[in-house]
């Protein structure tokens, strides 16, 4: 977990909408509700065709999903959200010294909560000009955009709505950016889809960028599994949700309480992976996709993978994508891995 941004299969969708919400907020929509509508019933169509069956965690990310994922973030089980925010906490004013940015890019934004920490750190050099939310989630995105502008007088506010697979090039440039990409996010992505990301990234930051990247470390597999699939129940609500989420918005038929969430370790891949398992045969209908869907009894849909890395599988990542690693940071338990790399 997790990113309310979508990296599968990029959303299509034509033009860009710039709406002003204040006099230092300015909100460009680059992924508009007809072109989402149109990707989620190809990611949908596809996905379901697939062997696993899959859907985009892209999807579990509308309103509730967003408020369930804020609890999952306070869970006990749940420890990258606070392991990342020790890091930062220790951090955030080294980083701010070593890169120098005067702009802060934030990749799958959401909240912006840990954000505040590099805002605060970056402020205190006096350098601090911009900030450049970057999600696929717009109402939280306007939320965290006008939040940031009254915590924040005098920042520019540059919030993008937009899918990183597609839109990467209208990352708001200028100035020396610091780009971050926190909350585990890159660890959804599947080895190919990761390496483009990372090398996309490259390419789009100029000489004097920074990347400043999160990730989760392996580590005892009864800790991983218990993280994702907590004793209160809400991560299993949270994936859950996503029937609902295709109910409505696609015209499907799916009954949540014929599935249950399950939770495994993938060894081989070294990753998490959360699942909707069918508790009997069954039949569901996609009106919008023109699906009829036959699943039997332990049949899988897949919604996430989460991998879980080591630093040296990081540094050889990073390295690979063009960029030079210059830090790398951890927990006081080394549960969780923050990089920061120069272009």
């Amino acid at each position: 977990m997790r990113s309310s941004s979508s990296f599968r299969r990029g959303l299509g969708g034509d033009g860009v909408t710039a709406i002003d919400l204040a006099p230092s907020v300015t909100v460009e929509v680059h992924l508009p509700a007809a072109a989402r509508s149109r990707a989620l019933v190809a990611e949908t169509a596809e996905g379901l065709a697939a062997r696993p069956r899959e859907l985009s965690p892209t999807w579990l990310y509308d309103d509730r999903g967003c408020d369930l994922f804020e609890q999952i973030t306070h869970l006990p089980e749940y420890y990258p959200t606070r392991a990342e925010r020790a890091i930062l906490t220790q951090q955030a004013a080294d980083v701010a010294t070593l890169t120098g940015a005067d702009t802060l890019v934030e990749l799958g934004a959401g909240t912006s909560e840990k954000t505040r920490l590099l805002l605060d750190a970056m402020a205190s050099t006096g350098r601090l000009r911009r900030f450049a939310p970057f999600d696929v989630a717009e109402p939280a995105l306007r939320a965290t955009a006008q939040a940031v502008a009254r915590e924040y007088p005098g920042v520019e506010i540059t919030a993008v709505v937009g899918d990183l697979r597609r839109h990467l090039e209208v990352i708001p440039g200028g100035g020396r950016r610091l780009v971050a990409l926190l909350g585990g996010t890159v660890g959804n992505l599947e080895p190919p889809e990761r390496a483009a990301l990372l090398h996309g990234l490259a390419e789009a930051m100029n000489p004097g960028d920074a990347l400043l990247l999160g990730t989760d470390l392996v580590k005892d597999r009864d800790r991983l599994v218990a993280a994702y699939d907590d004793a209160a129940g809400v991560t299993a609500a949270f994936n859950l949700n996503i029937l609902q989420v295709l109910n409505r918005e696609l015209e499907a038929d799916f009954d949540p309480i014929r599935f249950r969430h399950v939770v495994r370790f993938d060894e081989e891949h070294s990753w998490i992976e959360m699942l909707l398992r069918s508790r009997s045969d069954q039949i569901v209908h996609l009106g919008k996709v023109g699906i009829v869907l036959a699943l039997r009894a332990g049949e899988d849909i897949r919604t996430e993978v989460s991998t879980k890395f080591t630093a040296a599988g990081v540094a050889s990542e990073i390295a690979v994508a063009g960029l030079e690693l210059a830090a790398w940071w951890t927990d006081p338990a080394g549960d969780y891995g923050l990089s920061l790399s120069l272009r």
